[in-house]
């Protein structure tokens, strides 16, 4: 049965953005951290983004290998037996007795979730035709907006009053929850994927690298993880250490980032009729620059708040049009084409947090900050044109 002739599969899709939530609550949870690891080890800020960065690291490469065994074995399959298996390495996190063995057990960490939120975008591609696609990648997103809030919440709440053990034992009870989420909702996960090609997963890769739109796009979003990420990942430093504000606070501030993405899951289909994908993604670069310019040069903490809550829009707004584009660059290899599109993005975030770390230290979180929103901009103008071209030329 073809994509167009089933009904949108709502109970599995909200199963997948359940652990969705988990994934994003993970790679942002050592955000508010940072500041209490380098008290707790005696050690400098960028050697406590490590945890930050060997999360995104094994994250971003083990897409490499999600993506093919999603099309080989299932997609909603392997996606069940991560999330279990995420519930595990986020207790050995929670256990790790030393400093080197927390980044160890994040690298883990970072490998198992990353099969959760790539498959689940290529399994909704499958599932979903592409004209409806947009409104319902948006809600499913709602799921990974909240767990950038709750990360972020969570590891606020570590860094003030609980340590970060406590911090990895929530990440794994949520983990553990979705995992039973999805296997009683794998009754109503439709095989709707494409038959994928007898060849190697080296002819898969290259078929999808094969395509100039899917080489541009694959740029796109390694750039938008390095110059948007590593900025974002020292927001609730900046606000702690330039605000004056608890790291609880700080995060809870920064929870209104995934506010302003469930704005936007509400607001999709008009803002995609009204905009159209060049206009929304110029849009959102424009929000993310006003946005980081403001919480980097303006140290009041309501003005942060809200700051937060545009920067969230601001970034669906362009990242859900990247995600959209990535689930139809090759269809027929539609696994393979958006587990290369997630290892590009992390591997640029681990890059971005990695510069960034370094460069905090040396110049401050604020130009860090600002340096990001300038630079994004420029990425979405970039995107933006390329696509009207696109467009006009189909």
């Amino acid at each position: 049965m073809g994509a167009a002739d089933v009904r949108t599969p709502t109970r599995a899709i909200v199963a997948l953005s359940f652990a969705a939530c988990g994934s994003a609550a993970a790679l942002r949870v050592c955000d508010p951290l940072l500041p209490r690891l380098t008290e707790q080890y005696g050690i400098g800020l960028g050697a406590a983004a490590q945890t930050v960065t060997a999360f995104a690291i094994a994250y971003g490469v083990l897409q490499l290998a999600y993506g093919p065994i999603g099309d080989r074995y299932g997609k909603y399959r392997v996606i069940t037996f991560a999330c279990a298996a995420s519930a595990v390495t986020s207790i050995a996190c929670a256990l790790a007795p030393a400093f080197g063995t927390l980044v160890v057990a994040r690298v883990f960490a970072g490998a198992t979730a990353g099969a959760l939120i790539p498959l689940s975008l290529a399994w909704i591609g499958d599932a979903v035709p592409y004209e409806r696609r947009q409104p319902v990648l948006a809600r499913f997103l709602l799921g990974q907006m909240f767990g950038l809030a709750l990360g972020q919440l969570v590891g606020g709440l570590g860094a003030d009053y609980w340590g970060a053990g406590p911090s990895f034992i929530v990440l794994a009870v949520w983990f553990a929850g979705s995992t039973v989420l999805l296997w009683r909702s794998a009754a109503h996960a439709p095989r709707a994927a494409p038959r994928p090609s007898s060849g190697s997963i080296v002819a898969r890769f290259g078929a999808v690298l094969g395509v100039r739109w899917a080489r541009f796009l694959l740029a796109c979003i390694f750039l938008e993880g390095v110059f948007l990420f590593g900025a974002i990942a020292f927001i609730p430093t900046h606000f702690n250490r330039a605000y004056g504000v608890p790291l609880t606070l700080a995060g809870s501030m920064v929870m209104l980032y995934g506010a302003g993405g469930m704005v936007f899951a509400a607001l999709s289909g008009v803002l995609v009729r009204t905009l159209g994908e060049p206009g929304l993604a110029a849009a959102g670069g424009s929000l993310l620059l006003l946005s980081l310019a403001t919480i980097s040069l303006v140290h009041t903490v309501p003005v942060g708040a809200v700051a937060c809550l545009t920067a969230g829009l601001g970034f669906y707004m362009l990242h859900n049009t990247l995600q959209v584009n990535a689930t139809q660059m090759a269809p027929a290899q539609r696994g393979s084409g958006v587990a290369l599109f997630a290892a590009c993005l992390f591997l640029g975030q681990s890059t971005g947090v990695g510069l960034a770390g370094l460069a905090s230290e040396r110049f401050g979180t604020a130009p860090v900050i600002l340096l990001g929103g300038v630079l994004v901009l420029a990425l979405a103008l970039v995107f933006a044109t390329a696509r009207r071209r696109a467009l006009a030329r189909s």
